[in-house]
C-alpha cells in the first residue's frame, strides 16, 4: 500500500507541476527550469510522493502497537484487540480534527465526519468479507 501510494502521487504530481510550470512559463514568455518553480516541480512531487508512501505504514505500526506489547507480555488496561481499534479510530478522528483545521472549519465536525467514514469503512468490510468465527 505504502509503495503504491508512493508512486500514484509522484506520477500524478509530477505531471500536475510540469503542467502548472508549463502553464506559467507561457504566461510569463520565460523558460523556468531553473528557477525557484523548477526546483519545485522537481522535488515537491518527491516529498507528496514519500508522505503519501509512509503515513500508512505509520498508522499501521500504530495500530499495532497494542498488539506488539501484548504479545511482549506487557499488560494492557484492556483486550490488545480493542485497544488497537481504540487507536485506529483515535487516528481516524485526529486526522479529521488535523484537515479540518488546516480547511479552517470546525475541527469537531470534521473529526466526526471522518471518524464515520472510518466507521462506516470498517462495517462495509466486514459485512463484504464475513466474520471468520
Amino acid at each position: 500500500m505504502g509503495v503504491s501510494g508512493a508512486s500514484s502521487a509522484y506520477v500524478s504530481e509530477t505531471a500536475e507541476r510540469r503542467r502548472e510550470l508549463s502553464e506559467l512559463e507561457g504566461a510569463m514568455v520565460a523558460d523556468l527550469e531553473k528557477s525557484l518553480h523548477g526546483d519545485a516541480v522537481r522535488w515537491v512531487p518527491l516529498l507528496i510522493g514519500l508522505v503519501n508512501g509512509s503515513a500508512p505504514l505509520i498508522i499501521s505500526v500504530l495500530i499495532l502497537v497494542p498488539l506488539w506489547l501484548a504479545r511482549a507480555g506487557i499488560s494492557l488496561p484492556l483486550s490488545p484487540l480493542y485497544a488497537a481499534i481504540i487507536v485506529a479510530l483515535l487516528s481516524a478522528f485526529l486526522l479529521g480534527v488535523y484537515l479540518g483545521r488546516i480547511a479552517g472549519t470546525s475541527w469537531l465536525l470534521s473529526g466526526v465526519r471522518t471518524l464515520s467514514i472510518a466507521l462506516v469503512t470498517a462495517a462495509l468490510i466486514y459485512l463484504f468479507t464475513g466474520s471468520s468465527a
